[in-house]
């Protein structure tokens, strides 16, 4: 009777694509699948069930009405009481007593100050920026970028508060700042903020600890500021994109010694941030000495983000700056429409990344203005070929900073509108 409910057990999770460990289930051969021409070596694909074995299964379930299906029910949950004296349990955390929301902790759970202790053990790191009272609220309602957050909010733009506040943490005034800008964000409308842009690839810290220690700080700081409000940060990490080229990654490696992927795990996987953009400017570049195409880097950053199952704690976003140059566009449609797939639709076919940030217009060190559309917002080829991703609308995001509108900030955002269904707004 057990080895039935084993092998039943096996035939469910074959048909889900679960692999069973090999000290769960009899160890299958290998049995490599077909891929399509060009798929890297690094990629492997082996059949849970060949198609034959699949229609095996399904027939084993289907016949006799679902006879089986119906027979194979789980194993009874076992419980141990352990107030029962004749039963021994492990010492746990806690008194055993169930409590409700409002109850009384266990005694001596509580920090002395009511802050969380930092990893050193010292208790200072905790930020308290205190709540943000309406009144600041209102007062920053009333601002040109309230206002224009509003505007945002009035075209259907998802919209998100764009900042840095790495410079305010260093100099010790994260929560003046995080009152300033959070009360931007609790605007209505406003969904999140990013707080922090090419994060680890500036100049700004020197060690993966400040690194972390900034954003663990700011973002408790914000998540106590504005709960309910998402927050984001945007980096690029090269080594992503070397694929299985082990010289590749260790060059890159050393080269960007705070870029490392597994710290970026760690933002998402404790919570600290809910969105995390990658930048794909360095794409067509970094990597000529291993004769790594951009789009083959892309392809192998995309398999590299799944493989580490980030979308399971967050939304990964890419961002290009990619269909912008001096003046406005120059590309022709069928051009504007082979760039469209390599940069927007394929990280989303990839299922890799949930959104595509793509910028519209900036301006270099130079005063060099580089758009996507022309002067005054006139229409072009590029923005043509954007408005055909109306499919994708939800998902398409650009910047847009306030400071420098191309016409005024209320006939930009509406602009926008026609092809971003999301916008982050520059503040400072």
């Amino acid at each position: 009777m057990r080895k039935r409910k084993i092998a039943v057990a096996g035939l469910v999770l074959g048909m889900l694509g679960i692999v069973v460990p090999a000290s769960a289930a009899q160890a299958q051969p290998e049995r490599p699948c077909d891929l399509p021409p060009g798929t890297p070596s690094y990629v492997v694909c082996t059949w849970l069930a060949t198609p034959e074995e699949a229609e095996r299964i399904a027939m084993f379930w289907l016949q006799n009405d679902g006879q089986n299906m119906i027979d194979a029910k789980p194993e009874p949950m076992e419980s141990i009481d352990c107030r029962d004296p004749a039963n021994t349990c492990l010492p746990g955390e806690g008194d055993g007593e169930v409590r409700g929301d409002g109850d009384p902790d266990v005694p001596g759970a509580e920090e002395e100050d009511g802050k969380p202790e930092c990893a050193d053990g010292s208790g200072t790191c905790a930020v308290d920026p205190g709540p943000i009272s309406q009144a600041e609220v209102a007062k920053a309602a009333a601002t040109p970028a309230g206002q224009q957050a509003k505007t945002a909010a009035e075209t259907g733009l998802r919209t998100w508060i764009d900042t840095e506040l790495a410079d305010d943490w260093k100099a010790g005034k994260l929560a003046e700042a995080v009152k300033r800008v959070g009360a931007l964000a609790a605007q209505p409308g406003v969904v999140g903020i990013r707080f922090s842009s090419q994060l680890g690839y500036n100049q700004t810290f020197t060690s993966p600890e400040e690194l972390e220690k900034f954003v663990t700080e700011t973002s408790a700081a914000l998540r106590q500021a504005l709960p309910g409000r998402k927050l984001a940060v945007h980096t690029v990490l090269p080594v992503l994109g070397c694929g299985a080229e082990e010289a590749c990654k260790t060059e890159l490696t050393k080269k960007y010694p705070l870029l490392s992927p597994d710290v970026f795990d760690g933002f998402l996987s404790r919570g600290l941030v809910d969105q995390l953009g990658l930048d794909n400017g360095h794409l067509a570049t970094e990597y000529a000495a291993w004769k790594i195409d951009a789009v083959k880097a892309q392809r192998n950053q995309w398999i590299e983000v799944r493989a580490r199952s980030w979308d399971a704690f967050g939304h990964i976003a890419a961002e290009d700056a990619v269909l912008t140059a001096p003046g406005s566009s120059k590309l022709t449609a069928e051009q504007a429409t082979q760039t469209l797939a390599e940069r927007v639709v394929a990280p989303l076919q990839a299922d890799a990344a949930e959104s595509v940030l793509l910028w519209t217009r900036w301006q270099d060190a130079n005063g060099t203005v580089n758009r996507v559309l022309g002067e005054k917002l006139a229409d072009n080829a590029t923005w043509e070929q954007l408005r055909k991703l109306q499919a994708v609308k939800p998902r398409l995001a650009t910047i847009y900073d306030p400071a420098t509108p191309e016409v005024d900030a209320a006939t930009d955002l509406k602009k926008l509108a026609e092809v971003f269904g999301q916008v982050y707004l520059r503040a400072e």
